[in-house]
């Protein structure tokens, strides 16, 4: 079983339990407890709360176990054994991309390749050659950014990519519909049809419907590169599939000892381990972002767009594997059986066994479901 460990703080999470259904859980002692209650039969409604903690600390909850139990029986579970479910409901789920200026230059490749991996080496080394690291320390939007955005147009570089890079306007689209997002365990699904694809390690934040940002978790945004790669108006075909959104284990809710500026120091680990004995290692830091992750919450939300379930938000990952897999110049993408494995030592592990959309859990309870199944319990 992979080790897994959570610090003291505020946790709050999703389980499904045998018999019964959806449950909202909290971490105490090291034991999983379930609080789901009519005052908060959802995470939506929890995450509304004006003293999240207060509530919290005065719900009793029953002790389901220990965390290590649901652990294990989360690994690709049964549909009615006891396992954790990502953390989020009702909430829009939600992404930023291109937000790392090594994205950028990895998006910009995708581009230029037209999804063939094969061209991907040598394009990689001419525009690295033209951008290097000068797009590291651009604030978007800024005159600075308008400059290398006329050098890179004269140089026949720019590219949609780099204009929501380092642009005024961040790239924020849907990820998944509410309730389509996969918890620790689960299989994640690649598209059939894509043959270029990787992990995306992430900081999900945490969002209520006022836009408050109430705490963060772990992501994985998968990601299938020449998709996307042949025409940007794919991004929706590349991006929401069966099981393409990983999110977990838990919320770490905001508190003293975890606010949004521990969220902007995170630094993001990440492991590939394949069934064909391939290992790759990735890291991730938040500290390089370009867009500031309360400025990407601003840009989703607003008078321009309500969320009234609230929202969960990717950041954005800096990760790019170009690692060599299968051949010289190949560079990475994922075999069928890889475990994906994210960690921070602030918001614990996620971790996912990679399968094809087809072959994964068929997503079969939405909010329709959960509505009726909260009913016939009481809770509405």
């Amino acid at each position: 079983m992979i080790e897994f460990s959570l610090p003291n703080g505020l946790w709050l999470g999703r389980v499904w339990r045998s018999g019964i259904g959806p449950s909202i859980v909290t971490i105490r002692a090291g034991h999983v407890f379930d609080i789901t209650s009519k005052a908060a039969p959802t995470m939506r409604d929890l995450l509304e709360k004006s003293d999240i903690a207060g509530f919290i600390a005065d719900v009793p909850g029953q002790d389901l176990g220990a965390i290590a139990g649901f652990l294990a029986a989360s690994i690709e579970p049964a549909a009615e054994a006891n396992h954790l479910l990502a953390p989020c409901d009702l909430q829009a789920i939600k992404a930023c991309g291109v937000t790392f200026a090594r994205s950028m230059v990895e998006r910009v490749i995708e581009e230029r390749a037209a999804g063939n991996p094969a061209l991907a080496s040598e394009i990689r080394a001419r525009v690295a050659g033209v951008i290097g690291d000068s797009l590291r320390d651009l604030v978007p939007g800024s005159a600075k950014a308008a400059e290398v955005k006329s050098l890179l147009q004269a140089e026949g570089l720019w590219s949609q990519y780099l204009e929501v890079g380092i642009g005024p306007d961040a790239e924020v689209f849907t990820k998944a519909q509410p309730m389509a997002a996969v918890g620790y365990g689960a299989a994640v699904g690649l598209h059939p049809i894509s043959k270029w694809n990787n992990p995306e390690p992430e900081v999900v934040l945490v969002v209520n419907s006022t836009g408050r940002i109430v705490g963060a978790t772990l992501g994985n945004d998968v990601n299938l590169r020449d998709i996307e790669g042949r025409s940007a108006l794919l991004l929706g075909k590349a991006k929401d599939n069966n099981a393409a959104a990983s999110i977990g284990p838990f919320i770490r809710v905001f508190d003293d000892s975890f606010t949004l500026d521990t969220v902007r120091g995170l630094e993001l680990s990440l492991t590939v381990t394949g069934e064909d004995g391939f290992s790759l290692n990735g890291h991730s830091s938040m500290r390089q972002i370009s867009r500031d992750p309360a400025d990407l919450v601003a840009q989703t939300r607003g008078r321009h767009h309500q969320y009234p379930d609230g929202f969960m938000l990717y950041c954005g990952t800096m990760f790019s594997p170009v690692q060599d897999r299968d051949g010289p110049g190949q560079g990475f993408t994922h075999h069928l059986g890889d475990v994906v494995t994210i960690f921070t030592p602030e918001l614990g592990t996620l971790t996912n066994t990679v399968r094809l959309a087809t072959e994964a859990p068929e997503w079969q309870f939405g909010t329709g479901a959960l509505m009726r199944n909260l009913a016939a319990r009481g809770l509405l």
